[in-house]
């Protein structure tokens, strides 16, 4: 049985990585971010996220948190 969402946010890191040409594995050692922790963002199973961690995505993709997430509406 799948958990609740007590979240609104959606992570789009998949087709940022796409969009790119990149794999996790690739963005884990740009960013310095293990794989397992990317994964999370990835599918979308993150409950939070350290605005280290965030700064280091986007450093690394070159990107803003708004190219990596949207808040869904009810």
């Amino acid at each position: 049985m799948a958990e609740p969402v007590d979240h609104l946010v959606s992570c789009h890191l998949g087709a940022v990585l796409d969009a790119r040409g990149m794999t996790l594995a690739d963005l884990s050692r740009l960013a310095g971010v293990s794989v397992v922790n990317l994964s999370v963002l990835k599918n979308d199973r993150a409950k939070a996220i350290r605005f280290s961690t965030l700064t280091a995505v986007c450093l690394a993709l070159n990107c803003t948190p708004g190219d990596l997430f949207t808040v869904r509406r009810q």
